[in-house]
């Protein structure tokens, strides 16, 4: 029997970013397109972890590629990373909405900055929706680490395989599933509600 069911953020209760985000980045920073999108893939990792800033995290990708702004340069592009991540799917907002009312628990696991933590725990209602949230600033952990998932397990107080959870990228979804959790990659609301409902909840 399910009696959680846990959403990734960025990518699944978010739209991802806009396309043209990643121009308008290399553009501030005056660096090439496809370089700057490896290196902030390469140390995408400790800014997530938390050990980080944004401001540093993009000092050091500007640096890396030969580049050596002043301080105003990181720190907008690190605001400008964050807002793009703001916009939520009312869809999938919907469908958590429902899970809570259904009587399940609901949680978040995310890979997440400690600025945009802050800021959508301050500005964004739906932070306070969920019964467990496991952020990776926050526990020194990221996808698809084994640990952040079993982190989750004990907040939620649940057999590994009572949790359902949505993540859109392939390899924590399968990390989530050698702990033992129903995971599924997300497509879209109405593709977890199929999913939803092959495991006999009504949604």
């Amino acid at each position: 029997m399910i009696h959680a069911v846990v959403f990734d953020y960025g990518g699944v209760i978010s739209f991802p970013p806009p396309d043209i985000l990643l121009d308008m980045l290399a553009s501030f920073g005056e660096v090439d397109i496809a370089i700057l999108d490896y290196l902030m893939r390469k140390h995408r990792d400790a800014y997530d972890r938390g050990t980080c800033s944004g401001k540093d995290y993009y000092r050091l990708i500007l640096e890396t590629a030969g580049v050596h702004p002043d301080d105003r340069i990181p720190e907008a592009m690190a605001r400008l990373d964050l807002a793009g991540w703001k916009q939520v799917n009312p869809k999938t907002l919907r469908l958590m909405k429902e899970v809570k009312a259904a009587g399940l628990k609901l949680g978040i696991l995310s890979n997440m900055p400690w600025e945009f933590l802050e800021m959508a725990r301050e500005t964004m209602p739906l932070f306070e929706l969920p019964d467990t949230g496991i952020f990776s600033c926050e526990v020194g952990l990221i996808k698809p680490e084994a640990a952040i998932y079993q982190k989750l397990i004990e907040a939620l107080q649940c057999k590994p395989e009572e949790i359902v959870f949505f993540d859109d990228i392939q390899v924590n979804v399968e990390s989530a599933r050698k702990q033992g959790i129903k995971a599924a990659v997300w497509k879209r609301p109405k593709k977890a509600r199929f999913f939803l409902r092959s495991l006999g909840l009504n949604f």
